[in-house]
């Protein structure tokens, strides 16, 4: 559309011949849609999950999801032209689908991710939620519209705390348990950050990581979500995210600072064992269970692990 290139066109003039004002302008733009967005949806958004949790109404259910597409949306389109001189590298099968359902796994470096795959969904994948922290619950629309959505949330405790009351890592795993099936029935993509934090040198340090550009993988949050879906899932995809310039603060995205930035998608098979193993319950009980789901894993990151490598180095 014309009107849209005549706006890529400002950005790129602004950026190249004024940087410090075209990264105020990017950034001033993406901040200011994702607020009036958030300010704008906020009201649907209650009214819509209370008919949902009052009701259990299905047509609700799909506003609520209409909805956060489009607020989804609205946000990468400011992406797409506001944010130039984009070397983005995106690989993704053929054959993704808005109306399946996917188990998403991905490395974990920054805030951005999260926008990231959001932004390669788009069209290709159902609406990504991920676990996330219960607390999360109290910020202003964002955090309802998580549990209207059915995002598992789980409540983080002390291992002092467990080890005092046990009932609170039961009553976690139910929760999360809950939340999973609630997606049952639709179309869906759950992310789980398998790394549980956000990689940084000195946690790689801390672990003794065997790993060059990952922290050691965790389990229990997968087999948790294979556990309540895997009888109706169609695939489980790996995520893999390089930023070639090193790991980008939130603001950096809006500010148009991510030039060059990689992303490779991939499906994984779960061994028919391993997946007969875990639908029957034994990840929670059995420790050959979960020494096959960990070196099943450890084959996936040594993989991803290389992968991270060659994709960095296709920047050069």
């Amino acid at each position: 559309m014309p009107s849209l290139k005549k706006i890529d066109s400002l950005y790129e003039k602004l950026h190249d011949k004024f940087p410090p004002v075209g990264k105020a302008a990017s950034f001033l733009t993406g901040t200011g849609v994702l607020t009036a967005n958030s300010m704008g949806v906020g009201l649907p958004i209650w009214t819509l999950g209370a008919a949902k949790m009052l009701t259990g109404s299905k047509h609700a259910d799909k506003a609520l999801i209409a909805i956060t597409k489009y607020w989804i949306n609205s946000n990468n389109a400011v992406i797409d032209h506001v944010l130039p001189h984009k070397d983005w590298r995106i690989s993704l099968p053929d054959d993704l689908s808005e109306d399946k359902q996917y188990l998403l796994i991905s490395n974990h470096q920054s805030w951005v991710d999260t926008s990231i795959v959001q932004y390669i969904s788009q069209d290709r994948l159902p609406l990504t939620r991920f676990f996330t922290k219960f607390n999360l619950i109290y910020i202003p629309v964002i955090g309802q519209a998580f549990y209207f959505l059915d995002f598992p949330m789980i409540k983080r405790f002390s291992p002092k705390a467990m080890a005092k009351n046990s009932d609170l890592k039961k009553q976690n795993l139910i929760e999360a348990k809950r939340a999973c099936r609630q997606l049952k029935n639709k179309p869906f993509a759950l992310l789980n950050y398998l790394e549980g934090t956000r990689f940084t040198s000195e946690k790689h340090d801390q672990q003794n990581s065997p790993y060059q550009h990952l922290l050691k993988p965790r389990a229990g949050g997968l087999s948790l979500a294979i556990n309540a879906l895997g009888d109706q899932l169609d695939s489980i995809l790996d995520i893999t995210i390089v930023y070639p310039d090193g790991t980008p603060d939130y603001d950096d995205l809006w500010k148009g600072n991510i030039r060059r930035l990689g992303v490779d998608v991939t499906r994984l098979k779960i061994p028919d064992a391993l997946f007969a193993a875990i639908m029957d319950g034994g990840y929670d009980r059995d420790e050959a269970t979960k020494k096959m789901m960990f070196d099943w894993l450890e084959d996936i990151w040594q993989q991803k692990d290389a992968r991270i490598t060659k994709m960095l180095n296709e920047f050069e």
